[in-house]
């Protein structure tokens, strides 16, 4: 084996190497960038109980002023206007909290979509990365057989049917 079969061997190992290890990099990026994703997912629906938390404690301080106004005013609570007033609040109250829920949930669904589709592109390009692979083995290969052949289609063959004449007859060319 020359020295330069023995380079275009090397080289074509080192980047086989190379190419693995951009894939398997480009795969844990992905797969990194998809549990940080999953992670935002979690800390939404988690924002979302304390957003209920918080609304609900500002929506009992609105409450409590509100009777207090009605009281001073000379109505009765749990009557009336009054009674309409608190019901009518109460049920924009729960409308509140199921909207609050509904968006965190709508939101960490598409994080965790985010997080899918990293994981399917870190597959990817680890696959891309094992087709460059692929492709660097058939072309050192092909390199190496053309070396050890010389190039195809301009090496001279005898042609055992002929016996008269010329012995080298050009075959394979282009």
């Amino acid at each position: 084996m020359s020295w330069q079969m023995a380079a275009v061997g090397a080289m074509g190992a080192v980047q086989y190497q190379a190419q693995g290890a951009a894939g398997k990099y480009n795969q844990a990026v992905n797969n990194r960038n998809a549990r940080v994703l999953e992670g935002q997912a979690i800390q939404l629906e988690q924002k979302a109980e304390f957003d209920v938390a918080q609304f609900q404690k500002s929506f009992k301080k609105i409450e409590g002023e509100t009777r207090v106004g009605l009281a001073k005013s000379g109505v009765q609570i749990g009557s009336g206007s009054a009674y309409n007033i608190e019901l009518s609040n109460a049920i924009e109250a729960k409308l509140q909290e199921d909207l609050i829920i509904y968006n965190s949930q709508v939101a960490a669904a598409n994080k965790r979509e985010e997080a899918s589709f990293a994981r399917i592109k870190g597959t990817m390009a680890r696959q891309s990365a094992r087709f460059a692979q692929i492709g660097t083995i058939a072309s050192a290969g092909t390199s190496l057989i053309t070396m050890s052949q010389g190039s195809f289609g301009t090496k001279k063959y005898k042609n055992p049917s002929y016996s008269s004449g010329s012995s080298n007859v050009h075959y394979g060319g282009y």
